[in-house]
Protein backbone atom coordinates (compact mmCIF):
# COMPACT_ATOMS: atom_id res chain seq x y z
CA UNK A 1 0.00 0.00 0.00
CA UNK A 2 1.36 3.92 -0.65
CA UNK A 3 -0.38 6.80 1.22
CA UNK A 4 0.40 10.21 0.75
CA UNK A 5 1.09 12.84 3.22
CA UNK A 6 3.84 15.98 3.30
CA UNK A 7 6.75 15.73 5.57
CA UNK A 8 10.50 15.78 5.44
CA UNK A 9 11.69 12.01 5.06
CA UNK A 10 14.79 11.65 7.23
CA UNK A 11 14.36 10.16 10.27
CA UNK A 12 10.80 9.51 10.27
CA UNK A 13 8.84 5.98 11.08
CA UNK A 14 5.92 4.04 8.43
CA UNK A 15 3.40 1.45 9.74
CA UNK A 16 4.03 -1.97 7.45
CA UNK A 17 1.51 -0.21 5.15
CA UNK A 18 3.02 2.58 4.24
CA UNK A 19 1.24 5.39 6.19
CA UNK A 20 3.75 7.58 7.50
CA UNK A 21 3.47 7.93 11.31
CA UNK A 22 6.14 10.76 12.08
CA UNK A 23 4.23 11.97 15.73
CA UNK A 24 2.25 10.01 18.05
CA UNK A 25 0.04 10.73 21.49
CA UNK A 26 2.34 10.73 24.25
CA UNK A 27 0.42 8.22 27.19
CA UNK A 28 1.11 10.60 30.13
CA UNK A 29 1.22 13.77 28.28
CA UNK A 30 -2.27 13.62 25.70
CA UNK A 31 -0.03 15.68 23.69
CA UNK A 32 1.28 14.58 20.30
CA UNK A 33 5.17 13.87 20.13
CA UNK A 34 7.98 12.46 17.54
CA UNK A 35 8.01 9.11 17.46
CA UNK A 36 11.01 6.64 19.17
CA UNK A 37 12.59 3.90 18.07
CA UNK A 38 10.80 2.42 21.27
CA UNK A 39 7.51 3.20 19.94
CA UNK A 40 8.81 1.61 16.57
CA UNK A 41 9.52 -1.82 18.23
CA UNK A 42 5.65 -1.34 20.22
CA UNK A 43 3.97 -0.84 16.76
CA UNK A 44 6.18 -2.82 14.52
CA UNK A 45 6.98 0.84 12.61
CA UNK A 46 9.76 0.62 9.92
CA UNK A 47 12.58 3.46 9.75
CA UNK A 48 12.69 5.95 6.71
CA UNK A 49 15.29 5.96 4.14
CA UNK A 50 17.46 8.11 5.18
CA UNK A 51 17.43 6.96 8.54
CA UNK A 52 18.94 3.99 7.69
CA UNK A 53 21.84 5.84 5.54
CA UNK A 54 22.62 8.39 7.95
CA UNK A 55 24.31 5.76 9.78
CA UNK A 56 27.17 5.68 7.15
CA UNK A 57 29.46 8.14 7.22
CA UNK A 58 29.38 11.13 5.06
CA UNK A 59 32.75 12.65 4.04
CA UNK A 60 31.15 15.84 2.13
CA UNK A 61 29.15 16.98 4.57
CA UNK A 62 31.54 16.25 7.18
CA UNK A 63 34.04 18.67 5.68
CA UNK A 64 31.38 21.27 5.11
CA UNK A 65 30.42 21.44 8.58
CA UNK A 66 34.21 21.66 9.48
CA UNK A 67 34.61 24.76 7.53
CA UNK A 68 31.61 26.37 8.78
CA UNK A 69 32.81 25.86 12.26
CA UNK A 70 36.30 27.47 10.86
CA UNK A 71 34.68 30.36 9.11
CA UNK A 72 32.81 30.47 12.84
CA UNK A 73 35.59 31.23 14.50
CA UNK A 74 37.49 33.61 11.95
CA UNK A 75 34.20 35.66 12.28
CA UNK A 76 33.93 35.31 16.08
CA UNK A 77 37.20 36.62 17.70
CA UNK A 78 37.71 35.58 21.18
CA UNK A 79 36.56 38.39 23.82
CA UNK A 80 38.81 40.08 26.68
CA UNK A 81 39.17 37.59 29.68
CA UNK A 82 37.02 35.46 27.45
CA UNK A 83 37.55 31.25 28.76
CA UNK A 84 38.43 29.73 25.84
CA UNK A 85 35.03 26.91 26.25
CA UNK A 86 32.86 29.83 26.11
CA UNK A 87 34.36 31.03 22.80
CA UNK A 88 34.39 27.44 21.47
CA UNK A 89 30.92 27.27 22.67
CA UNK A 90 29.70 30.44 20.79
CA UNK A 91 31.62 29.31 17.83
CA UNK A 92 30.25 26.25 17.69
CA UNK A 93 26.36 27.65 18.37
CA UNK A 94 27.24 30.04 15.42
CA UNK A 95 28.38 27.32 13.05
CA UNK A 96 25.36 25.14 13.81
CA UNK A 97 23.50 28.19 13.65
CA UNK A 98 24.14 28.63 9.41
CA UNK A 99 23.81 24.98 8.85
CA UNK A 100 20.06 25.40 10.85
CA UNK A 101 19.51 28.78 8.65
CA UNK A 102 21.00 26.74 5.26
CA UNK A 103 18.50 23.75 6.02
CA UNK A 104 15.25 25.75 6.24
CA UNK A 105 16.04 27.98 3.14
CA UNK A 106 16.51 24.17 1.36
CA UNK A 107 12.91 23.69 3.16
CA UNK A 108 11.42 26.36 1.80
CA UNK A 109 12.57 26.03 -1.68
CA UNK A 110 12.18 22.55 -1.90
CA UNK A 111 8.43 23.02 -0.60
CA UNK A 112 7.54 25.51 -2.95
CA UNK A 113 8.90 22.95 -5.90
CA UNK A 114 6.94 20.42 -4.87
CA UNK A 115 3.92 22.38 -4.35
CA UNK A 116 4.12 23.46 -8.06
CA UNK A 117 4.36 19.95 -9.41
CA UNK A 118 1.15 19.79 -7.20
CA UNK A 119 -0.39 22.03 -8.92
CA UNK A 120 -0.18 25.52 -6.84
CA UNK A 121 0.51 28.15 -8.67
CA UNK A 122 1.86 30.67 -6.50
CA UNK A 123 5.63 30.38 -4.79
CA UNK A 124 7.68 32.27 -2.91
CA UNK A 125 10.47 31.44 -4.94
CA UNK A 126 9.21 31.18 -8.33
CA UNK A 127 13.19 31.29 -9.87
CA UNK A 128 14.35 28.11 -8.17
CA UNK A 129 10.79 26.26 -9.19
CA UNK A 130 11.14 27.24 -12.78
CA UNK A 131 14.74 26.51 -12.91
CA UNK A 132 14.23 23.07 -11.60
CA UNK A 133 10.90 22.88 -14.33
CA UNK A 134 13.15 23.64 -17.13
CA UNK A 135 16.08 21.48 -15.94
CA UNK A 136 13.48 18.22 -15.56
CA UNK A 137 11.34 19.35 -18.68
CA UNK A 138 14.84 19.67 -21.09
CA UNK A 139 15.83 15.98 -20.00
CA UNK A 140 12.94 14.15 -19.75
CA UNK A 141 10.16 16.24 -21.51
CA UNK A 142 6.96 17.17 -20.71
CA UNK A 143 5.48 14.38 -18.32
CA UNK A 144 3.01 13.82 -15.66
CA UNK A 145 4.19 13.35 -12.18
CA UNK A 146 3.02 11.30 -8.64
CA UNK A 147 3.75 13.42 -6.32
CA UNK A 148 4.94 12.76 -2.18
CA UNK A 149 4.33 8.86 -2.13
CA UNK A 150 5.04 7.29 0.68
CA UNK A 151 5.72 3.42 1.09
CA UNK A 152 7.08 0.42 3.51
CA UNK A 153 8.96 -2.32 1.70
CA UNK A 154 9.13 -6.08 3.20
CA UNK A 155 12.44 -6.20 4.21
CA UNK A 156 11.77 -3.44 6.99
CA UNK A 157 12.28 0.24 5.48
CA UNK A 158 9.84 3.22 4.55
CA UNK A 159 9.87 6.23 2.69
CA UNK A 160 8.35 8.91 0.63
CA UNK A 161 9.24 9.45 -2.44
CA UNK A 162 9.80 13.77 -4.47
CA UNK A 163 8.39 12.29 -7.76
CA UNK A 164 7.86 10.03 -10.01
CA UNK A 165 6.56 8.34 -13.12
CA UNK A 166 5.44 5.11 -14.68
CA UNK A 167 5.37 5.58 -18.39
CA UNK A 168 7.53 2.23 -19.54
CA UNK A 169 9.62 0.76 -16.66
CA UNK A 170 9.54 4.79 -14.83
CA UNK A 171 11.10 7.44 -13.30
CA UNK A 172 12.17 7.78 -9.76
CA UNK A 173 13.08 11.47 -8.68
CA UNK A 174 14.71 13.02 -5.70
CA UNK A 175 14.88 17.15 -5.29
CA UNK A 176 18.12 18.76 -3.76
CA UNK A 177 18.86 22.00 -2.79
CA UNK A 178 22.25 22.59 -2.58
CA UNK A 179 24.48 25.97 -2.24
CA UNK A 180 26.52 26.07 -6.03
CA UNK A 181 26.85 28.64 -8.61
CA UNK A 182 28.65 26.53 -11.18
CA UNK A 183 28.77 23.00 -11.91
CA UNK A 184 32.66 22.55 -11.85
CA UNK A 185 32.22 20.65 -8.51
CA UNK A 186 30.49 17.39 -8.17
CA UNK A 187 26.37 17.77 -6.90
CA UNK A 188 26.07 13.58 -6.87
CA UNK A 189 27.39 11.33 -3.80
CA UNK A 190 27.17 8.13 -2.57
CA UNK A 191 24.19 8.64 -0.35
CA UNK A 192 21.86 10.14 -2.95
CA UNK A 193 22.53 6.64 -5.38
CA UNK A 194 21.49 4.72 -1.94
CA UNK A 195 18.61 6.41 -1.34
CA UNK A 196 17.42 6.31 -5.30
CA UNK A 197 17.60 3.04 -4.90
CA UNK A 198 15.76 2.47 -2.23
CA UNK A 199 12.68 4.04 -3.51
CA UNK A 200 13.20 2.49 -6.43
CA UNK A 201 12.72 -1.15 -4.40
CA UNK A 202 9.76 1.02 -2.36
CA UNK A 203 7.53 1.87 -5.06
CA UNK A 204 7.75 -1.62 -6.88
CA UNK A 205 9.39 -0.17 -10.09
CA UNK A 206 12.70 -2.02 -10.23
CA UNK A 207 13.67 -1.02 -13.54
CA UNK A 208 13.03 2.53 -13.27
CA UNK A 209 15.56 5.16 -14.23
CA UNK A 210 16.59 7.50 -10.73
CA UNK A 211 17.51 10.85 -11.07
CA UNK A 212 18.43 13.43 -8.38
CA UNK A 213 17.94 17.04 -9.49
CA UNK A 214 19.78 19.66 -7.72
CA UNK A 215 18.32 23.28 -7.28
CA UNK A 216 20.97 26.16 -6.52
CA UNK A 217 20.33 27.80 -3.30
CA UNK A 218 22.58 30.81 -3.97
CA UNK A 219 21.66 31.43 -7.92
CA UNK A 220 18.08 30.48 -8.84
CA UNK A 221 18.43 30.52 -12.04
CA UNK A 222 20.81 26.76 -11.72
CA UNK A 223 19.54 23.22 -11.49
CA UNK A 224 20.83 20.61 -13.14
CA UNK A 225 19.61 16.66 -13.68
CA UNK A 226 22.22 13.59 -12.76
CA UNK A 227 20.34 10.51 -13.79
CA UNK A 228 22.48 7.61 -12.25
CA UNK A 229 23.84 5.21 -14.47
CA UNK A 230 21.90 1.49 -13.89
CA UNK A 231 24.77 -0.30 -12.51
CA UNK A 232 25.27 2.56 -10.06
CA UNK A 233 21.37 2.30 -8.80
CA UNK A 234 22.23 -1.33 -8.47
CA UNK A 235 25.43 -0.93 -6.46
CA UNK A 236 23.62 1.60 -4.47
CA UNK A 237 20.71 -0.98 -3.49
CA UNK A 238 23.67 -3.14 -2.38
CA UNK A 239 24.95 -0.55 -0.24
CA UNK A 240 21.67 0.10 1.01
CA UNK A 241 20.44 -3.29 1.81
CA UNK A 242 24.28 -3.79 3.64
CA UNK A 243 23.37 -0.75 5.72
CA UNK A 244 19.63 -1.73 6.57
CA UNK A 245 20.86 -4.97 7.82
CA UNK A 246 23.60 -3.22 9.91
CA UNK A 247 20.81 -0.71 11.18
CA UNK A 248 18.56 -3.48 12.18
CA UNK A 249 21.28 -5.50 14.15
CA UNK A 250 22.64 -2.67 15.96
CA UNK A 251 18.56 -1.41 16.95
CA UNK A 252 17.43 -4.67 17.40
CA UNK A 253 14.33 -3.85 15.26
CA UNK A 254 13.61 -5.84 12.07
Amino acid sequence: MIAKEHAAESGHWYTRQGEPMYTIMGKSTGRMRNTTLRDARELNLVPSVSGIINVAAKPALTVWLQEQAILAALTLPRQDDEPEYLWLKRVLSDSKQQGKDAAELGTEIHAAIQGFYEGRTFSKYPHHVQSCKNAVEGFYGARSWVCEKAFAHELGFGGKCDMHNTDGDGIVIDIKTKDFKDLSKPLAFDEHMLQLAAYRAGLGLPDAKCANVFVSRTNPDLAHVHEWAEEDIQKGWAMFQSLLNYWQLKNNHE
